[in-house]
């Protein structure tokens, strides 16, 4: 019995890049997600640029659903 490295290596790079593209697209959804709330006048942040509550309704919409695909598509080669 042999160990196929190069594809046991594959595997391991891919898990890795899908385990911190979900992160990062779920921390970007928060990031949109927070666009809604209220920024208090003379804080540390009066002033500065953010996204509109629409645009950040939507980005976080979408980078939710490309993790539900990434991981429903996961989940359908387990399967499969």
């Amino acid at each position: 019995m042999s160990i196929a490295w190069g594809s046991l290596l594959v595997v391991c790079l891919v898990s890795i890049a899908i385990g911190v593209t979900i992160v990062v697209l779920v921390a970007f959804a928060l990031v949109g997600i927070s666009a809604r709330v209220d920024v208090p006048a003379g804080g540390p942040d009066d002033g500065a640029k953010t996204l509109s509550p629409t645009a950040g309704t939507a980005v976080a919409g979408i980078c939710l659903l490309a993790v539900a695909l990434i991981v429903g598509y996961g989940l359908w080669i387990i399967i499969s």
